[in-house]
């Protein structure tokens, strides 16, 4: 029999605010889709409706820019308020290459604009939504809901999208993983002709946001949560995004001096 992986996207997910129950709105939305939630589903949400939830959207006419921000604002040519978001949101500054400011988030990503978006947000390019502070801890207690409502075996994945060094667009990766292990560690395994591996490791969690992508789009499709079914993914409830990321893995050393793909923010 060949194997098969199935892509759902949930279509009759509301407009989230903050303080909603996401779980008990995923579970109800693949109940009245009849999809439902089975064991081993992996369920992907954009980390814009997590953010929307956590009520990380931010007025820019509510923001007061200080006189960094100002600077910055100037030499980059961006609105100071949005600036100032963006220093109040990101661990540090990696560079200021105008018109880009390059930072790492709180939780070891590097991207544009410390991943603050506008896109998929409310429609008024003066309101943006930032990332979740820890996507990590907000994946495993929205697995742990989930799986308390439905009596299912769950892993979660928070995804968001990112452009890749040396590659041309963009691609949806994940930024908070529970219940499973977010890398696939091949080292030392033999492949089909008798070879024993010495350095595949396959980023499983960041192949399965991807793919969620493909039915979430990016515009006008409102599918903000996609199950994967029928992949066999090892289960870890210890589980972390942050095993995707060298800088969390110890090796913050190697962006010294490289040139950066930024995260391209619609």
């Amino acid at each position: 029999m060949a194997k098969e992986v199935q892509i759902i996207g949930l279509e009759t997910i509301p407009d989230i605010k903050a303080g909603d129950d996401l779980a008990k709105i995923i579970v109800e939305a693949a109940r009245r889709e009849g999809v439902g939630i089975e064991d081993g589903d992996i369920i992907v949400i954009t980390h814009k409706i997590v953010s929307k939830s956590l009520g990380l959207v931010f007025d820019l006419n509510k923001i007061e820019p200080s006189d960094r921000a100002r600077e910055i604002a100037k030499r980059t040519r961006k609105m100071p308020e949005f600036v100032e978001l963006i220093l109040r949101e990101a661990r540090r500054i990696v560079k200021i290459r105008p018109p880009y400011i390059i930072t790492e988030t709180r939780f070891g990503h590097i991207c544009l604009n410390a991943g603050i978006d506008r896109s998929n947000v409310c429609g008024d390019p003066r309101v943006c939504a930032a990332l979740p502070r820890d996507p990590d801890r907000e994946a495993r207690k929205l697995r742990e809901a989930l799986e308390k409502l439905t009596g299912k075996k769950l892993a979660v994945i928070i995804s968001d999208t990112y452009s890749r060094p040396h590659r041309y667009a963009q691609i949806d990766m994940a930024i908070g993983v529970s219940g499973m292990k977010p890398v696939k560690d091949y080292k030392r395994k033999v492949d089909a002709y008798g070879y024993r591996l010495r350095f595949k490791m396959q980023a499983v969690a960041d192949e399965i946001a991807g793919a969620a992508e493909l039915v979430i789009g990016q515009t006008t499709e409102k599918i903000p949560v996609a199950i994967i079914r029928g992949y066999s993914f090892e289960p870890d409830e210890e589980a972390s995004a942050r095993q995707l990321s060298l800088i969390e893995l110890g090796y913050r050393d190697i962006f010294e001096g490289i040139k950066l793909t930024p995260k391209s923010n619609g």
